[in-house]
This record gives structure tokens, C-alpha cells and sequence, in this order.
């Protein structure tokens, strides 16, 4: 399962995909976090007085993003859930848990997987060996070593036998059997034959997959029906986000095309992010010189580093993470450009909600687009 579910918490590898935005304190099934983490470098300047609270007002020991209103935490071994006032308003019992998605969230308790509500209610029996979170009314389950689909009732839809199994995704998702990916409908009814060495998610309407082909072994994209839009030519690919994909060339140059495989901006990047919110951080060589473009490739806003060597991420709830090479220092930049949260925390994920959860001196806790703690709005 790892071998196809990559996390973002990584160096400066660009992140390949964002599959379930699960918690690692689930199975490896449902390994994927949304932080970035980066080697070192130059010093990173101080924080704003005012901006940064104050340590002992942190106290978890791992948090995560806030989704339905609802964000997971961890103290003393157990997971639980805040509202967004910092109140724990279901009590940390389980021994793991995911964000909320369509109503529901994974909760590990005695072992065992099963979901529980907004309320706190176990609606779905904790009997699954694994469990991912809901899309599209599904949610793929694992039992015996195999994975398959259960609705929101806990009802059986697609038989646990497969070897891989990812979200749905516009109607579809990638299953492994006998060691090739396919796809399949929420009915279980093979949609496109089993033949790929890897298979993504779907993303307006085509997803990326890797031949592995001696002659070939390369990147490229299908449609629903299987045949090549983009034949495999790129050495690494991502998914689409608004109408462009991000590539990179054998020589480690960025670039991104459109769904017809034309560059729509030339590879010519060192270093770049996926486009989100119409926007995509690059940077041509330095890694203390980067800037916001748009679809078209025109730079919309240079961004001030300061002479910092940094990693700057796409853009998530109008935020973009700024992570500095010096001590691994975690900020946020608006679309605008400007540095409204400087980097002073040890660790971050992306804004969601109006919220991020952010680590500092080993405890996490959760700030606002002013930098501003819950609990002191």
C-alpha cells in the first residue's frame, strides 16, 4: 500500500499526490498528511512580536486540519475533536482518528476501524482492519488483507478484494489486482482493464498514470475511457488543478501543460508548486527568489524572501506555506504576497477553514489568518 501513497511531509521532492488527506494515526493505507518539511539552509528571521503565541498555550500533541467545522487532536495517547472556539467537544477516547468528510470521520477504537458523526455517535461499528475517509457517499474499507467500499449505512457495496484501493474520484477509483491498477465504478464494475503499473485519482475528467513499459517508463494521462490524452512522455507528472499539470523534465525543469499535452508554460522552473486558487509559486534558480504566476505564466506578484533560502507551497483557503531552510521554519504568505505569519513555527499544514494547525515547542495548537491562537477570538 505505501508504495503508492505518497506523503507531502517530505524534502523538496514535489508533492505527487494529495490522495485522502488521512492522518497518520491511521494504518498505511491512510498515511497522508499535508505539511512540508525541507533541508536546511540559511537563518530565518525573527517572528513579529504579537504574531506568535505563547508556548504554553499549545498543549497537543498532534493536531490536524479542520474539516466540517471539526479538527482532530491528540493528548496523552487518545484522539478526540475540537470545535473551532478550542472547545473539545468529543472527548479524546480513540486511539486514532481522521478528519471529517461528508459527515463522518474514521475512529480506531479496540484495534478496529469503524465512523462516528459530528455528535460523537459510532454510526458505522469499529470492525474494519483499515478505513478511509467518505467521497462520493464511499468509503473503501480493509479486511483479511483486502480492500473494498461500504456506503454511509456500513452496507458492503464493492467486496473487499483488492490489493490497493484509493477514493472515488468523479465517479471512479483506482484498484490494484495481481499487480496492475484499473479503475472501477461504485458499482464494482470494471470501467478501464487492469493494465497500468500505477494509476491516480481522476481530475477534471482524466488522471495520470505510469507506464512502466521497458520502452517506455514514463508519465502521462488517460481519459475515462482508458485511452491516452496525453501519451507517457514526462519523468514526473501531477494532477490537474485549474485546467494545468504540473511536469518536470529529465534535466529537473518545471513546467505545466494543458489537457491537450501542449505546454502551456514552458519548462524553464527549478523549483514550483501546483496551481490552486489560479495561482502557482515558482522560482527559476534561487530558491530565495520566488513568485506567484497565473494560468497564462505571467508573474502576478513577486514574493519578498529576503534574501532567505525557502520552499514556498501552493496556495490553500488563500494561503500559501512559506517553510525556510534555516531550522525548518514554517510561515504563511497571502495571495498578495506578503508574509502575514512569519516563520517561526517548528511544523504546519495548510490553511483550512480559516484555521491551520501549527507546532510550536513541540505542542500544536491552531491559529487564524492573523496569526492569532483559538480561544483568544
Amino acid at each position: 500500500m505505501n508504495s503508492s501513497v505518497q506523503t507531502t511531509k517530505q524534502k523538496r521532492i514535489p508533492v505527487a499526490v494529495k490522495k485522502y488527506f488521512w492522518l497518520p494515526v491511521i494504518t498505511s493505507l491512510t498515511l497522508v498528511v499535508v505539511a512540508i518539511s525541507v533541508a536546511s539552509g540559511w537563518k530565518a528571521s525573527q517572528p513579529a512580536a504579537g504574531n506568535i503565541p505563547m508556548a504554553p498555550q499549545f498543549k497537543y500533541d498532534e493536531a490536524y486540519s479542520f474539516r466540517d467545522g471539526l479538527a482532530p487532536v491528540k493528548l496523552n495517547g487518545k484522539y478526540g475533536f475540537i470545535d473551532k472556539t478550542g472547545s473539545e467537544v468529543i472527548p479524546l477516547i480513540y486511539e486514532g482518528a481522521s478528519t471529517f468528510s461528508e459527515g463522518l470521520a474514521v475512529v480506531k477504537t479496540n484495534g478496529k476501524y469503524g465512523f462516528i458523526d459530528k455528535k460523537g455517535k459510532l454510526v458505522i461499528p469499529a470492525k474494519f482492519e483499515d478505513a478511509g475517509r467518505f467521497f462520493e457517499g464511499l468509503a473503501l474499507i480493509g479486511l483479511n488483507g483486502k480492500y473494498g467500499y461500504i456506503d454511509k449505512t456500513g452496507k458492503e457495496v464493492v467486496a473487499p478484494k483488492y490489493d490497493y484501493a484509493s477514493r472515488f474520484s468523479e465517479g471512479l477509483a483506482a484498484v490494484k489486482s495481481a499487480g496492475k491498477y484499473g479503475y472501477i465504478a461504485k458499482t464494482g464494475a470494471e470501467k478501464i482493464p487492469f493494465r497500468y503499473d500505477e494509476a491516480h485519482e481522476f481530475s477534471d475528467s482524466i488522471a495520470r498514470i505510469y507506464a512502466a513499459d521497458p520502452r517506455v517508463k514514463k508519465w502521462g494521462f488517460i481519459d475515462k475511457t482508458g485511452r491516452w490524452v496525453i501519451p507517457p512522455t514526462f519523468d514526473q507528472v501531477n494532477n490537474f488543478s485549474n485546467g494545468c499539470a504540473r511536469v518536470r523534465s529529465v534535466e529537473g525543469k518545471y513546467g505545466y501543460v494543458d489537457k491537450a499535452g501542449k505546454y502551456k508554460i514552458e519548462l524553464k522552473y527549478q523549483h514550483a508548486s501546483d496551481f490552486s486558487e489560479q495561482l502557482a509559486p515558482v522560482a527559476m534558480s534561487d530558491y530565495s527568489k520566488w513568485s506567484f504566476i497565473d494560468t497564462t505564466g505571467k508573474e502576478v506578484v513577486a514574493l519578498s524572501m529576503d534574501g532567505r533560502d525557502g520552499d514556498v507551497r501552493a496556495i490553500a483557503d488563500g494561503m500559501a506555506m512559506l517553510v525556510l531552510y534555516s531550522g525548518w521554519k514554517y510561515g504563511f504568505v497571502d495571495k498578495a504576497g506578503k508574509e502575514v505569519i512569519p516563520p517561526a513555527y517548528e511544523d504546519a499544514f495548510d490553511f483550512s477553514e480559516g484555521f491551520a494547525a501549527v507546532k510550536l515547542n513541540g505542542k500544536w495548537g491552531f491559529i487564524d489568518k492573523t496569526g492569532k491562537e483559538i480561544g483568544q477570538h
